[in-house]
């Protein structure tokens, strides 16, 4: 599933790619994608208009657009869900991708796989590729109920304050986007393992020195994954399968579920309370 830094690339695109291209027409008929809004509403919002600042919050992505007067046009929210990706085509038709790892596919593309399409007055394109249809399309979306982004959560006390209140399991509460937004499972993972805690942990017992263990390895693994293309290029991630083991002391790799979610840990390092 495209994580902060996937959803980073596919918005760096975006602000370096399809800024200021005066939007012409708007596939908006995938009605599951674009809900609540019915076929044609998000078309009328958007012709006319062009894009004029990409933001993001976590797996958030909002664009800003130009308005009329002083009044400012609407935002356009695009969320990648578990494995869509960002087209962008220039005039010259040179096309671009960024978001969710690319992945080799027997099957030919198909046209239904392009969710959501804004075309430019010059020929070219943004286009939602979403082949299991999960992303999401939404005019002004709310995103007051995500916590601070992962990139950006300052040290110290906001941080500690986040991760070491209530008696959750820590991998849960790095995955509560509430509270920080951005980190999905490897990302997690990846984390806890670079700080040495184990996943099962719970947040009231960390202390100040396993928090700011864990703010360095957010940073780390954020950086990381970011400037190499994605969470996949994580250092445990290969080894998060059934014989893998810790690449960092060769120990065995553990397996369990926590907060939901398929969690992989290092049995010698990531001891629980330790």
């Amino acid at each position: 599933m495209p994580e902060l830094p996937e959803v980073e690339t596919a918005r760096c695109l975006i602000a370096d790619q399809a800024l200021h291209r005066l939007i012409v027409d708007v596939d908006d008929s995938d009605t599951f994608v674009c809900r609540p809004h019915s076929p044609g509403e998000v078309r009328d919002a958007l012709t006319g208009r062009t894009l004029t600042a990409a933001h993001r919050r976590g797996k958030a992505m909002w664009l800003e657009t130009s308005g009329v007067g002083d009044s400012p046009g609407p935002d356009l929210g695009i969320h990648l869900g578990m494995s869509g990706r960002i087209v962008v085509t220039s005039k010259d038709g040179q096309a671009v991708e960024g978001g969710g790892p690319r992945r080799r596919d027997a099957q030919p593309r198909k046209a239904e796989w392009d969710r959501f399409t804004l075309t430019f007055a010059d020929g070219g394109s943004l286009v939602l590729f979403d082949k299991r249809r999960l992303g999401r399309v939404q005019l002004n979306p709310d995103i007051d109920a995500l916590g601070p982004d992962a990139a950006t959560v300052t040290p110290a006390a906001e941080f500690r304050d986040l991760i070491t209140k209530g008696s959750t399991a820590v991998k849960a509460r790095l995955l509560d986007q509430s509270k920080i937004a951005g980190v999905g499972n490897l990302l997690a993972d990846e984390i806890l393992w670079k700080a040495k805690v184990s996943p099962l942990t719970r947040t009231g017992s960390l202390q100040r020195k396993d928090a700011d263990r864990l703010y360095r390895a957010l940073k780390a693994a954020v950086d990381s994954a970011t400037a190499k293309g994605g969470v996949h290029t994580g250092d445990v991630i290969a080894a998060r399968h059934p014989g893998g083991t810790c690449p960092r002391c060769g120990a065995e790799m553990r397996h369990g579920t926590v907060g939901g979610r398929s969690t992989w840990w290092c049995s010698r390092e990531q001891v629980r309370g330790g």
